[in-house]
């Protein structure tokens, strides 16, 4: 098995070649404004650095922060009709009510409301209004909107409703993207029509993305599937992940995490990942980030579907100071480190300054950066080990002490003591974990969903096929898949014996 893995961070685009024997080769090369050049340019470095002897690559597996930076930064967004199925309930807030103006302003292609919907033990609210429908999808196609998002109410439960509007769509719009909230999102209805109006959004971002990421393999001289990385660690084919970009918002960080616990054999620690830009935070369980529980703001969009549970500082190595009085960050030189930091011989203090200054990691030239004040440095190492501390203390879940691994290229800044921490491990290939997370990650696929008239056992095995079918659909050998969580809830309130089902499925790539 020999797999490449690439992950492209705000500063740095890092690749490795990996198989059964481990790392065979790591390289770490600035990411371009474009990211795609970045890429290549990361590929190229890795097939010479194998000399000839790259040998037969299984897959390529990339993780890219490219769409949650275009919510974020509001950039290559199409515009984007809402279709909301639950007339006559859900009026009083339409989709997009609770977006930033700026965002929503964007993306708002039209909210069409419709009757439909379920209630919440699976009956029908009202019977889907198909000529409502219809008419909707006519003033769609004749606005010009070329993505949609359908949301119906409780559509986790009984998607019927948001097929047949698909259906429909698809009938009189034939070219339109359109992302359907089952797919995505959990029982909250604001919240997973939220994703869905994202993820539709980006649909042409991504397609274009991804064959751009093709293209890269292609030129480089690679024969071999394209995978991206996935917010809980795993990964996806490239036609999946072109459909459902949202789902890699947070594979950055995650990748850190899934390398960390490769890289020490750990499955249970808190992981530190400082890169150029910034420094994540997370919790390993069983070789896997925590999952967050609640609603997670994208870009001032609150979300709620499979996100890790992680905490973010504007700390990292091309982190910005200002020294009167001392501030550190959160504004960062990016991808641009090599040619603003001053001990590459630019004007701009950094983190990476500091910390050469300071005796510690061989970077640029020392020289440049050994007229800095003495106090000035020990002041701002110690600030950054004071957010550093008070960060992974956030994240712990109780007081007992656990091991930290530090990873990722601005690891140097992590001290080699910190509170409620028992030891704080650093590995080889630390400052490339991000990519061997994605060089070693399987595919996974998950249900979270209502289940009644069933008994407990029924529900589980229900919900464990329709896990495996997604996992399988987005690119899992069946032979291989095995079940990492498993998570049931009666719902009282529900009739019917009613259970919230929840499972995650993991296997190897087919």
């Amino acid at each position: 098995m020999r797999r490449i893995g690439i992950d492209v961070g705000g500063t740095n685009t890092d690749a490795v070649l990996v198989s059964e024997a481990g790392v065979l080769h790591a390289i770490k090369t600035p990411t371009t404004a474009d990211v795609t050049g970045g890429v290549l340019n990361a590929l190229k470095e890795i097939v010479a650095a194998a000399r000839g002897k790259l040998g037969r690559v299984e897959a390529v597996m990339l993780g890219t922060t490219h769409f949650t930076n275009a919510v974020v930064q509001r950039r290559d967004l199409m515009r984007t009709a809402a279709v909301r199925i639950g007339l006559p309930a859900s009026a009083s807030l339409p989709p997009f009510v609770d977006w930033p103006r700026d965002l929503a302003d964007l993306v708002d292609g039209g909210v069409y409301l419709v009757e439909g919907g379920h209630e919440y033990d699976g009956r029908p609210l009202v019977n889907f209004d198909r000529e409502r429908m219809r008419a909707a999808a006519k003033k769609i196609r004749d606005s010009g909107v070329r993505a949609a998002g359908i949301a119906a109410i409780f559509s986790p439960l009984n998607a019927d409703c948001e097929a047949q509007a698909a259906e429909i769509l698809r009938e009189e719009c034939p070219d339109i993207a359109i992302t359907e909230s089952r797919a995505l999102g959990r029982i909250g209805l604001l919240e997973r029509e939220n994703a869905t109006l994202l993820n539709a959004c980006l649909s042409d971002l991504a397609q274009h993305t991804t064959q751009a990421f093709q293209d890269a393999m292609r030129d480089s001289g690679i024969d071999a599937p394209l995978y991206l990385t996935q917010n809980d660690g795993t990964v996806m084919r490239a036609d999946f992940a072109a459909a459902f970009p949202v789902y890699s918002f947070a594979s950055g960080p995650t990748n850190s995490m899934r390398g960390a616990a490769y890289l020490t054999g750990l499955d249970e620690a808190m992981v530190i990942d400082v890169g150029g830009t910034t420094t994540d935070v997370g919790h390993l369980r069983r070789g896997f980030p925590r999952e967050a529980n609640s609603t997670v703001e994208i870009g001032g969009v609150r979300t709620l579907f499979r996100m890790p549970d992680l905490l973010s500082i504007g700390l990292g190595g091309g982190t910005l100071v200002e020294t009167a009085p001392l501030a550190i960050g959160p504004r960062s030189t990016g991808f641009r480190l090599p040619e603003l930091g001053m001990v590459f011989g630019g004007d701009c203090l950094t983190m990476t300054d500091l910390a050469v200054a300071a005796g510690g990691p061989k970077i640029g030239n020392p020289k440049l950066v050994a007229h800095l004040d003495r106090d000035l440095v020990a002041a701002a190492m110690a600030r950054a080990s004071e957010m550093i501390a008070e960060a992974v203390d956030r994240m712990k879940v109780d007081a007992a002490p656990v091991p930290l691994i530090a990873v990722g290229g601005g690891a140097f800044l992590v001290p080699d003591q910190v509170p409620g921490i028992s030891e704080v491990l650093r590995v080889e290939h630390q400052a490339v974990a991000n990519a061997v997370g994605a060089a070693i990650a399987q595919v996974s696929g998950e249900i979270d969903q209502i289940f009644a008239e069933m008994t407990r056992e029924a529900a589980i095995e229900n919900a464990r096929r329709l896990a495996n079918e997604r996992a399988v659909s987005a690119g899992a050998s069946p032979a291989s898949l095995s079940t990492v969580e498993v998570e049931d809830l009666p719902i009282a309130y529900l009739p019917g014996h009613s259970l919230r089902v929840r499972i995650r499925v993991v296997g190897e790539i087919a």
